[in-house]
């Protein structure tokens, strides 16, 4: 089969789409034939060298992570799914078999049942910006109807699944992003919108209930000031600073996302009922995988990176 790989940490000439042995599934996971793949910022990290804190890699290794596709085959002890289900999930990044590939092995407990009402590209754009946005918003913040929420970088990936789900739960929505960018978010239903090339969000906005940081440094210091007392602030780009979680009463949250069938499910129910869109900015095919890691890294996509892998057979609906 098939596979993206990297020879060793760098650029995009570090990639090679190469032929490898069909992985086999262990205990508890489960082996989905690939249609579609999907880039994070994390990917890129991966290349670069910049997640070795987390895992030294054995090359060649196989990127990727978010994933949507077909059971091919069912590991031992693996119940509640059928060989040839739709399916969408979150295989191992740093596993060595990722899942730009034609197969990938994925842990169960990662994978649900991919939406109804989406083609396996827009499903595989989903997995970790769904996830993220639902364990910020409705299990770190718990969010609620009237409440006022600031999100950072909202044309992104996470961002603009973010603003819908804000929406749903009714909250007022601002986000930071680019004047190019200010149409797009609002049509995901944000409320006000905030250049952040021209205009300092800490200056414009105060006594919010929530922040959710997908971008750390300075944005991060600053989101802490906006927030009223026992405010959340929710970041996946930084680590608290106690000064000012004392400073400013915060209830603060480094968070670390966990894809798991619930959070899959509550996300794959929001899209069937129409409540959550998914924009897939550019869709490459496997073998421009380090051009699509470089689109990620530079070309500032409004929503999703996707890779499309299996050609040749229609979208599953």
């Amino acid at each position: 089969m098939k596979a993206a790989q990297i020879i060793g940490y760098g650029g995009p000439e570090v990639m090679r789409v190469n032929e490898v042995d069909k992985p086999t599934p262990a205990e508890g996971q489960i082996l989905v034939e690939v249609h579609a793949a999907a880039v994070n910022p994390f990917d890129v990290k991966v290349r670069d060298g910049a997640a070795r804190p987390m895992a030294e890699l054995n090359f060649p290794t196989t990127l990727g992570g978010d994933v949507a596709g077909v059971v091919a085959a069912l590991g031992k002890g693996v119940t509640g799914f059928q060989l040839g289900q739709e399916v969408y999930g979150q295989a191992g990044a740093l596993s060595g078999q990722g899942s730009f590939a034609e197969f990938t092995p994925v842990k169960a407990e990662q994978l649900a049942a991919k939406p109804s009402s989406l083609d396996f590209t827009a499903a595989a754009a989903l997995p970790l910006v769904g996830c993220s946005v639902y364990q910020a918003l409705v299990d770190h913040i718990n969010l609620q109807a009237g409440q006022k929420i600031l999100i950072h970088g909202g044309a992104g990936g996470i961002g603009s699944v973010a603003i819908q789900i804000a929406k749903h739960l009714g909250a007022y929505v601002a986000t930071t992003a680019s004047a190019a960018d200010a149409d797009f978010v609002k049509s995901l239903g944000a409320d006000e919108v905030i250049d952040y090339r021209a205009q300092d969000f800490a200056e414009l906005l105060e006594d919010y209930d929530a922040v959710f940081d997908t971008v750390g440094g300075e944005t991060n210091r600053k989101s802490y000031t906006i927030l009223k007392s026992g405010g959340a602030l929710v970041s996946m780009a930084a680590q608290p600073d106690d000064d000012l979680v004392k400073k400013y009463d915060v209830n603060y949250t480094a968070q670390f996302t966990r894809t798991t069938t619930e959070r899959l499910t509550k996300i794959a129910e929001l899209v069937d009922a129409g409540k959550l869109k998914v924009h897939v900015d550019k869709v490459f095919p496997l073998d421009q995988a380090a051009e699509s890691l470089e689109y990620q890294k530079t070309g500032h996509p409004r929503g999703k990176v996707a890779i499309k892998i299996k050609s040749g057979v229609p979208e599953g609906n």
